[in-house]
């Protein structure tokens, strides 16, 4: 049975679903765009010493933890997002914050969107490459996640006032 629109979370609830669903379209639109067009070039500048656009493959995690376990990483970002999901809709009696809301809404489009790319393709599209920097290239659902570890170190950081339902 779904809880009222009214219910108390129902807005945050469709605010984190929400934004899940415009995480996962930008970041599959643009890995779709990175995959016809920047893969035949490779690479090209962005924002010139800043950010370049630069086309690759991970069939590990983060910083390519557990390279060529695909299926594996498949099978966490499913659980993570089903995990994620259920926590958005389980029905709550306390507020929830704005930043919790926002924290898992980004975490849930970015397990998704890279698990989709696992499933789909064995391996994740990247192509934002930090060019100050050496860091390793990243895609829309690895800032999205990177946005909710911000967003949730906020929630834990807010008073409980500053909750709402």
């Amino acid at each position: 049975m779904r809880p009222p629109a009214n219910a108390p979370g129902s807005r945050h609830r469709r605010l984190s679903f929400g934004l899940a669903a415009a995480v996962v379209l930008a970041d599959q639109l643009s890995k779709l765009w990175a995959v016809e067009v920047l893969a035949p070039i490779g690479s090209r500048p962005f924002l010139p010493g800043l950010l370049e656009l630069q086309f690759t493959t991970n069939t590990g995690a983060a910083f390519s933890l557990f390279t060529g376990s695909t299926r594996l990483l498949g099978l966490v970002s499913l659980l993570v997002a089903l995990a994620v999901a259920i926590w958005i809709a389980w029905p709550t009696r306390r507020g929830v914050s704005l930043s919790r809301t926002l924290a898992l809404g980004f975490l849930l489009g970015g397990a998704i969107g890279n698990g989709l790319d696992r499933w789909r393709l064995g391996a994740v599209v990247d192509f934002l490459a930090l060019v100050p920097i050496s860091f390793p290239v990243f895609n829309l659902a690895d800032v999205a996640i990177n946005l909710a570890v911000l967003a949730f170190a906020i929630d834990l950081l807010q008073p409980e006032q500053h909750r709402d339902g």
